[in-house]
């Protein structure tokens, strides 16, 4: 089991985290259980983690809170949400305070483990890129930094969640290119549901409003209608 990815589980009903224990073991990765805010806290603090599932509401210190203190660490954590909090008010937030996936209950156990699996295939993707293009990229006014996961526009730090960074860095990636929001959930997220295609909508709403000058009349994110959205390419400046 030394080289299991080692899974912190947040869940306080007991025969929920007993259950969802079980198959993720049985998938071969390491399982810790807790079921109060505080002491979640307490092992993110001592213990090397390679994922977070979060349940939202919690006895202590609750999931959202957890999320946002999480995503204040210096090393980047994945983080899965699981609540009986349905609303799309809910999903929103959760996703604001910087989480990568969010499974609203009940839910099945496969998916779950699905979504765990393409979030590190996923991550182990975006490292390897990162080792080959380690390198700046500089376009339409914005400077994305794959390293160190920072976005700044005209020389303004832009606060992004993990998902609308790696949103944003494939599409800069891939100029030009047209993808469909199947194509963007199955790159981006690392899985292809369907019935999940409003999720990439969201996002890029979201994403537009905090780097286009008018989120209305996009200029970096275009849509093609009937076919998904585009990267636009940065025209050259003419010559003197």
């Amino acid at each position: 089991m030394s080289n299991a990815k080692k899974i912190l589980l947040v869940e306080d009903d007991s025969d929920i985290a007993a259950f969802l224990s079980l198959n993720l073991k049985d998938e071969g990765f390491e399982i810790v259980h807790e079921a109060d805010g505080e002491r979640a806290l307490h092992q993110l603090e001592k213990q090397h983690w390679d994922a977070v599932i979060l349940d939202l509401m919690l006895p202590g210190v609750d999931g959202l809170e957890i999320c946002r203190r999480i995503r204040q660490m210096a090393r980047y954590l994945p983080v899965i949400i699981i609540s009986a909090r349905t609303s799309e008010t809910h999903r929103v937030l959760g996703l604001e305070m910087g989480a990568d996936d969010y499974l609203p209950k009940p839910f099945s156990v496969l998916e779950l483990i699905a979504r765990v699996k393409a979030l590190f295939r996923r991550q182990e993707a975006m490292g390897q890129n990162l080792r080959l293009e380690a390198g700046i990229i500089r376009c339409h006014g914005m400077e994305i930094d794959p390293l160190a996961r920072e976005v700044r526009l005209r020389g303004e730090t832009i606060d992004l969640t993990p998902r609308e960074f790696d949103l944003l860095y494939w599409f800069a990636r891939h100029p030009g290119e047209v993808f469909s929001r199947l194509s963007l959930l199955d790159h981006v997220w690392g899985y292809q549901h369907e019935g999940y295609e409003h999720t990439v909508n969201t996002h890029i709403n979201r994403l537009r409003v905090k780097i286009e000058k008018d989120a209305a009349e996009p200029d970096i994110i275009l849509t093609v209608w009937g076919k998904g959205y585009k990267f636009a390419v940065e025209k050259a400046e003419p010559h003197a």
